[in-house]
C-alpha cells in the first residue's frame, strides 16, 4: 500500500528537508523551499540485478564531426556553436514577451523550408493564437506542425510517434505530468518533465528546445537541476521598451559561451544585427559623461556607448543606479576612482547606462566607466576632437590598466568608425594611445578649458 509523506524542496538547488526553513540549508537562498508530497510504497522493495557493460577506451570512439542542424538564423547559430545538435536539449530562457516564441517559430519555419520535419509544442497559446503569429512573421511559419497540449505524456507520445528532427516545447513551467502532485511549474513537476523530454529527446535523436521563464532577479525559473540537465541553456535578453535583443549562451556542451548574437524586434519578427557597432554609436556625440567602449562579445567586436550622470545627493545613503551592467562593478570602479583618481563622489548620485539597453559583463569597460563617471562629476566633455572618447581596458585596486583580450580587433572596429586614438592598456599596440594608470587616462581626457560647462 502507498504511503503519502510530505517534503520541502528548495527551487535553486534541490535541497530537501522534512520541514520548510525560511533559508534553504543547502544554498542559503531565501523563501525557495516549495512543498511536495510523494507518494512511497510500505512493502519491501527489490531492485533487479544489472548487467555488466564493456568499456572501451576513447581512442577507439569515432571522431567523426557531430552533425549539425542549421536553423537558417545566422546569429542562433552562432550563439549554438553551428546549429543545433540532434538528440540535444536547449533551454532558452528569457523575460515574458522578449522575443522567445518569435525566435523558435523563425528557427522551426526556416528548419520546415529546408526539408526537416518539426514540431512546435505550445501549452500556453491555442492553435488560433499561434497562427496570429505565423501570419505576422510570413514564409514558412504556417507550414509548422503544431500541437496545443499541456499534459506531458501526449507529447512525448507525439513525439515517439512523429520523430521530428526538432521539436520546441513552450514552456516547459507549464506542463503537466500525471500521477505526480504539484501544480505545473512547481519543483517536482519542472524535474519530471524535464526528465521525460531528455530521455525522449536522446531515444528519437530529436533536438528539444524548451522554453523556460525567468524569475524578477533575472535567474530561470525553476530548480536548478534543469540546467544541468540541458545541453544548453540561452538566455535572451533586451528590454521590452527597446528594440534591441541579445542572445547569450550561459551553457553549451557542443560549443562557446563566449558568443552572442544581436536581434531587432521589427513588425515581421526579429532582425539579425550584423553590424550592430553602426547602431549602438550612431547617435553618440561628444557631450559630458558620453564615452564609447571598445568591447568584446565573443569573437566578435561590438562598440558601445556609455553614458554617465552625476548629480547632489539630497538622501543620507547617495544612490548608484547601474543599467546595463552589474552595480557591483560599478562600486568597485567608483571606489577606485575616488582613491586614486581624485574625484570625491561620496555626496553625489551616480547613474550609468549603456544606450541601447545592451548588457555588458566583461572586465574591459571598467575604463570606459571611469572616464564616462569623471567627465560627468567634473562637467565636462572628455576629449578635444571631434568624436567621442574611444578606450576600453580593466582597471585594478591601485589604479593601474590592465590589458584585455582581442585588443587589435577592438582598435580596428574603431578606426572602422573614425574613433581615434584609442586609449588602452600598454601593449595594445597599433594606433592607441596607451595609458598605464587611471591618473593618466583622466590626465589624458579631461579637459579644463574651453569644453567646461557651467552648472544650470
Amino acid at each position: 500500500m502507498a504511503k503519502s509523506s510530505t517534503v520541502h524542496v528548495c527551487s535553486s538547488c534541490g535541497h530537501q528537508a522534512a520541514r520548510w526553513h525560511g533559508q534553504c540549508p543547502g544554498c542559503d537562498e531565501w523563501n525557495t523551499l516549495v512543498e511536495e508530497r510523494r507518494e512511497s510504497s510500505t512493502g519491501p522493495t527489490k531492485s533487479k540485478p544489472g548487467r555488466a557493460a564493456s568499456p572501451i577506451p576513447l581512442s577507439q570512439v569515432s571522431a567523426s564531426a557531430e552533425k549539425r542542424l542549421a536553423t537558417g538564423i545566422g546569429e542562433l547559430d552562432r550563439v549554438l556553436g553551428g546549429g543545433l545538435v540532434p538528440g540535444s536539449a536547449v533551454l532558452l530562457g528569457g523575460a515574458p514577451g522578449i522575443g522567445k516564441s518569435t525566435l523558435t517559430s523563425m528557427a522551426l519555419a526556416n528548419l520546415s523550408d529546408a526539408g526537416e520535419k518539426v514540431l512546435y509544442v505550445s501549452a500556453e497559446e491555442s492553435a488560433q493564437q499561434i497562427r496570429l503569429r505565423a501570419q505576422r512573421l510570413g514564409g514558412g511559419a504556417l507550414d509548422v506542425p503544431v500541437l496545443a497540449e499541456t499534459d506531458l505524456g501526449t507529447i512525448v507520445a507525439t513525439i515517439q510517434q512523429e520523430r521530428p528532427s526538432v521539436c520546441v516545447i513552450d514552456s516547459v513551467q507549464t506542463l503537466h505530468a500525471d500521477g505526480l502532485n504539484g501544480a505545473p511549474g512547481s519543483v517536482g513537476q519542472v524535474r519530471e518533465v524535464a526528465g521525460a523530454l531528455m530521455r525522449a529527446a536522446k531515444s528519437q535523436s530529436t533536438a528539444v528546445v524548451l522554453v523556460g521563464h525567468i524569475t524578477k532577479e533575472g535567474d530561470l525559473a525553476g530548480p536548478r537541476v534543469l540546467e544541468h540537465l540541458v545541453d544548453c541553456v540561452l538566455l535572451f535578453e533586451g528590454e521590452r521598451e527597446r528594440t534591441y535583443r541579445t542572445l547569450r549562451a550561459m551553457k553549451n556542451r557542443f560549443g562557446s559561451t563566449a558568443e552572442a548574437g544581436v536581434f531587432e524586434m521589427s513588425e515581421g519578427g526579429l532582425v539579425e544585427v550584423l553590424d550592430a557597432s553602426a547602431r549602438f554609436v550612431a547617435e553618440a556625440k561628444r557631450a559630458p559623461g558620453s564615452v564609447v567602449l571598445c568591447a568584446m562579445e565573443g569573437s566578435r567586436p561590438l562598440l558601445v556607448e556609455f553614458q554617465a550622470l552625476v548629480s547632489p545627493s539630497e538622501l543620507t545613503q547617495p544612490r548608484r543606479i547601474a543599467n546595463g551592467i552589474d552595480r557591483n562593478r560599478l562600486a568597485l570602479v567608483l571606489a577606485v576612482l575616488t582613491r586614486h583618481g581624485g574625484i570625491a563622489l561620496g555626496a553625489a548620485d551616480v547613474f550609468l547606462n549603456v544606450v541601447g539597453g545592451v548588457r555588458v559583463d566583461e572586465p574591459g569597460a571598467d575604463l570606459a566607466v571611469a572616464i564616462a563617471v569623471a567627465a560627468a562629476a567634473k562637467g565636462v566633455i572628455p576629449g578635444n576632437g571631434t568624436t567621442p572618447v574611444a578606450c576600453f581596458g580593466e582597471l585594478g585596486l591601485t589604479g593601474e590598466v590592465r590589458s584585455v583580450g582581442h585588443p587589435d580587433r577592438r582598435l580596428a572596429e574603431a578606426s572602422k568608425f573614425g574613433l581615434q586614438p584609442v586609449l588602452a592598456p600598454p601593449g595594445a599596440g597599433g594606433d592607441a594611445r596607451e595609458v598605464a594608470s587611471l591618473r593618466d587616462a583622466l590626465a589624458a581626457v579631461i579637459a579644463s578649458g574651453e569644453d567646461r560647462l557651467q552648472a544650470v
